[in-house]
C-alpha cells in the first residue's frame, strides 16, 4: 500500500470508530443547520478532526480541503487532503447504518489516493492512481453490464435545490424507462464505491460537493468505469453534476439524460 494511502486507511479508521462508538445510543443526536435540508453533527466535527489530526501528524505541510472546517493552507499545497468526515450525516442521525467516511488526496489537482471506508459493515473501499481499485483487499471490477436494460442505477435526490426538481424527475422518469431498477441510499461516495464494486452499474446526482465526489471518482475509474457530467464532459466536480458507470451502460444513460 503507497505510504499516503497508509495513512488515508488510518485516519478514516480513527474517525470510523468515533462514528460508530457514538452510533444510534437511543437519543437523538445535536445537529444545527447549515442550510435547507443540510445538516452537521457533533460527529461530523469530532470525525474530521480526528481525520485532520492523523493527516498532519505524518504531513504537517499538506493542504486540507474539508467539508466542516472549510480550506487550510499548507506550505507544500501542490497536496491537499479533501474530507467528507460523514457522509450521509441524515442517515446517521436517524440511526440508519448507511454512512461512510470520504478521504481523496490530490497532487496538483489530481486524485492520486482515495478511500472510502463504511465502518457499520467494516468495508474499506481503497485506490492508488493506475494501481486499481480494492475492497479489504480484494481487487474491485466495474460492472459488465452493457446496457441499460436489465441495469441497477442508483442516485440523489436534489434535496438542497428542490427549485430543479422538475429536471431531476425528467431524467429519473426517462432512465427509470429504462432500467431494472433505482437504488436512493442517501451517501454519495458510497453509491461510487458499489458502482466501483459492481453493486450497483451506474450512479447520477446534481448538485454535490467535491468531497462527495473525489474520493468515490477515482475508485470507479480504477475499477474500469468512466466518470462524466451530465454532457459526457469532465466538469462533474465544478457543477456537482456526476455520472459515473460501465462504460457502455454509461453511454446510454448520458443519452438519455441529455
Amino acid at each position: 500500500m503507497h505510504p499516503m494511502l497508509n495513512i488515508a486507511v488510518r485516519a478514516a479508521r480513527a474517525a470510523g470508530k468515533i462514528l460508530v462508538k457514538n452510533f444510534d445510543q437511543g437519543h437523538p443526536v445535536e445537529a444545527e443547520s447549515k442550510g435547507l435540508n443540510d445538516w452537521v453533527t457533533d460527529m461530523d466535527k469530532a470525525a474530521e478532526q480526528a481525520i485532520i489530526n492523523t493527516i498532519k501528524k505524518s504531513y504537517p505541510d499538506h493542504g486540507i480541503i474539508a467539508e466542516e472546517s472549510g480550506t487550510q493552507a499548507g506550505k507544500e499545497n501542490d497536496f491537499q487532503w479533501v474530507i467528507d468526515p460523514l457522509d450521509g450525516t441524515t442517515n446517521y442521525m436517524r440511526g440508519i447504518p448507511h454512512f461512510c467516511i470520504s478521504i481523496a488526496l490530490l497532487h496538483k489537482g489530481s486524485v492520486q489516493q482515495a478511500v472510502v471506508y463504511d465502518p457499520m459493515r467494516e468495508e474499506l473501499f481503497t485506490a492508488s492512481r493506475g494501481a486499481g481499485a480494492q475492497l479489504n483487499g480484494r481487487r474491485l471490477r466495474i460492472s459488465p453490464k452493457v446496457e441499460l436494460k436489465g441495469a441497477i442505477l442508483s442516485t440523489g435526490f436534489p434535496f438542497k435545490m428542490k427549485s430543479r426538481l422538475p429536471e431531476y424527475l425528467e431524467m429519473f422518469n426517462k432512465l427509470f424507462e429504462h432500467c431494472a431498477d433505482v437504488r436512493r441510499a442517501g451517501a454519495a461516495a458510497l453509491d461510487l464505491a458499489y458502482v466501483a464494486a459492481g453493486r450497483h452499474d451506474a450512479f447520477w446526482e446534481m448538485g454535490l460537493k467535491p468531497w462527495d465526489i473525489l474520493a468515490g471518482e477515482l475508485l470507479v475509474r480504477e475499477a474500469g468505469g468512466i466518470v462524466s457530467d451530465f454532457q459526457g464532459g469532465h466538469n462533474y466536480v465544478q457543477s456537482g453534476n456526476i455520472a459515473a458507470g460501465a462504460p457502455k451502460a454509461l453511454k446510454q444513460m448520458l443519452a438519455q439524460i441529455r
